[in-house]
């Protein structure tokens, strides 16, 4: 337990649970490829991790406009890269945890003690990408991690 103010509010920060619906949209993401990203977060009372938005939009620019300057999220999203010479195009699923240094101390600590949860629910992650900052996101970052293989 965390206490976060001077009220005695405590959140029981083992509760998480991953909503239905997160779940669902993963699985459109990773087996029917409906969407190109995920953007995850939690619910008002801090009991779920629900979407809050989902997108077939194929730009990486795109993508890295919804991630918001003061507030944590996580996201899932289908990376698609050239491989090299004549050898085609890959495809990873990447799990990228928002924690931007300008996000509230709460806010932060409810969200990276709640991504176990949310992680490990969803099966077929290939690289985890944790981001404080949009160099950290940029899209020749992310490249440089999946395509090394390292996680």
């Amino acid at each position: 337990m965390f206490k976060f103010d001077d009220t005695n509010d405590c959140l029981d920060l083992n509760s998480v649970a991953v909503a239905d619906e997160s779940l669902a949209a993963f699985n459109d993401l990773k087996l029917g490829k409906k969407y190109k990203f995920i953007l995850y977060g939690l619910n008002d009372d801090k009991t779920q991790i629900v979407v809050k938005e989902t997108s077939a939009e194929p730009s990486y620019d795109v993508f890295l406009e919804k991630l918001p300057e003061n507030e944590c999220l996580y996201a899932v999203y289908d990376f698609e890269y050239e491989v090299g010479a004549g050898e085609g195009k890959r495809s990873k699923i990447v799990f990228l945890t928002w924690s931007p240094d300008t996000a509230p101390v709460r806010s932060k600590m409810v969200y990276a003690s709640s991504k176990d949860a949310l992680r490990r629910a969803l099966n077929g992650i290939a690289s985890d990408v944790q981001g404080t900052d949009f160099s950290e996101v940029a899209y020749e970052t992310v490249l440089d991690k999946v395509s090394s293989g390292t996680h």
